[in-house]
């Protein structure tokens, strides 16, 4: 496993290479498991901790995870068709959600608080008018700009 440690505007963010197979790598930013997909495959003959083997085993078992946690979010996205879409700014866990399907907001209003790197982030409304569809539920872990709600 190989971890790195890198500042993203002045954000602090440790990296965990788990396993990597072809373009998919399974990583962990400051320990929340992520999923990624290269642009092109690594190869793996000069990563030797990145052992093809080792990967191919728990794959099967983590992809059916995976695919329906980005299912939900498309389709009631989908479903929903109108308003603006307010994105998560970086990656974190959602902790609360403060609004419900049809409530009103003005600009400014908290919507929801995502934890990240172990602190709250209240997001804020940038559009003023109805909640028209949330996207994600307390305990749901998300990434930087995935779809968090949406307000027409």
């Amino acid at each position: 496993m190989n971890t790195y440690k890198y500042k993203v505007k002045g954000v602090d963010y440790e990296v965990e290479i788990a396993e990597v197979e072809g373009n998919i790598a399974k990583v962990n930013v400051n320990g929340i498991p992520f999923e990624l997909e290269l642009q092109k495959p690594i190869n793996a003959a000069k990563h030797p901790t990145m052992n093809k083997p080792k990967v191919e085993a728990p794959r099967p078992a983590a992809t059916p995870a995976a695919a329906p946690a980005a299912a939900p979010a498309a389709a009631p996205a989908a479903a929903a068709g109108a308003g603006n879409a307010v994105k998560a700014p970086l990656p974190g866990t959602i902790t609360e959600v403060k609004v419900q399907v049809g409530q009103t907001v003005a600009v400014g209003e908290t919507l929801l608080i995502l934890e990240a790197m172990k602190m709250q982030n209240s997001i804020e409304s940038d559009y003023a008018g109805q909640v028209t569809s949330i996207l994600v539920k307390p305990g749901e872990t998300v990434m930087e700009g995935a779809a968090l709600l949406t307000i027409a």
